[in-house]
């Protein structure tokens, strides 16, 4: 039972941050902050907004006018690293806000790469199950939340957003050909918030320390991404027996503008094949890259039988691709 994409749905908080305002927290030049990373404004929620409350946007927009509806999901799977709450999973929180009960909802975190493990593990229940119907994938993040605003490495880059795809059975020929995973966890302390879960207690030494907010380090999540996207990218293309000259759109984490070029030159994608959200939005973690998808649909619609490649870097260190045709 082929599985495939057959709705989706994106949503961006109204308040943008402008590289002005990031010039006023961290002293960086406005001109700095554009040519070191391409981003020209971020959005961020507003006080009281949760992740829950922003993927359910996402999900309504998803459903407004589609032939399919709510009642028809049988599975949610919902990638962040900035959940509500420890715990519950923001997924049932969400199902609550959407009146969507009595089926399975959890979360994924592998941070920037947790919407391609989503749609990987989503795809794998579904064929596991054909009759279980269909199942969102979500990706969700908050990252105002968890930034440093003083720290101008990392709070010029993070958005906060969310986006949805609905998976469903289609026909033979299309959907998702071949999906790829990939950790190493020696690169875990490259990407985090240190302070707030077992290892470190968010205490008033820790906060005080800021050790509560979000780090990175920078060069070396580059460096990693620029090994490690190329090789889970070969090996999803060779599962499917293609080559990347094959692929018609290129869908890469938006970490930022720069990163994305710097990708795609490894990959050897041309820019023309590679759509960008990245300069208005920011990096929105794990919603990168459906809400880019979204946005590109929107301005130039997917057409039946365009192939279609993912290509996603997160904190752990992680990666994933995953090869589509479009449905």
């Amino acid at each position: 039972m082929p599985v495939g994409i057959v709705g989706l749905g994106a949503y961006a908080p109204p308040s943008v941050i402008d590289n002005a305002q990031i010039s006023s927290w961290t002293g960086a030049a406005e001109e700095w902050v554009t040519e070191r990373t391409g981003v020209h404004g971020r959005h961020y929620a507003e006080p009281g907004t949760t992740t829950s409350s922003m993927a359910a946007h996402a999900v309504e927009e998803l459903f407004a006018g589609s032939p399919y509806s709510r009642e028809h999901v049988a599975l949610t799977v919902l990638a962040t690293s900035t959940p509500d709450q420890p715990q519950p999973a923001t997924a049932v929180r969400m199902q609550k806000l959407l009146h969507m009960h009595s089926t399975p909802a959890f979360d994924i975190n592998a941070v920037c790469s947790g919407f391609v493990y989503g749609l990987s593990v989503a795809e794998s229940m579904l064929r596991a199950s054909p009759e279980q119907g269909t199942a969102l994938v979500i990706g969700a993040d908050m990252y105002s939340t968890i930034m440093d605003r003083g720290d101008r490495r990392t709070v010029s880059l993070f958005g906060d957003g969310a986006a949805a795809v609905l998976l469903a059975e289609v026909p033979e020929g299309y959907g998702i050909h071949a999906t790829r995973l990939f950790a190493e966890g020696d690169g875990a302390d490259l990407v985090e918030v240190a302070a707030g879960g077992t290892r470190e207690v968010a205490d008033d030494a820790a906060r005080a320390a800021g050790r509560h907010y979000f780090r990175m380090q920078g060069r070396a999540v580059k460096e990693y991404a620029l090994q490690a996207i190329p090789k889970v990218v070969d090996d999803v293309l060779s599962t499917a027996r293609l080559e990347i000259g094959d692929i018609d759109r290129v869908f890469i984490h938006q970490g930022n503008t720069r990163l994305v070029e710097a990708v795609a030159q490894e990959l050897g994608v041309d820019m023309a094949r590679v759509p960008l959200t990245a300069p208005r939005f920011g990096n929105t973690g794990a919603a990168s890259i459906p809400f880019t998808l979204c946005h590109a649909h929107a301005q130039r619609p997917l057409e039946r039988g365009e192939r279609i490649l993912f290509a996603a870097v997160g904190g752990g260190m992680t990666a994933g691709a995953a090869v589509l045709t479009w449905y």
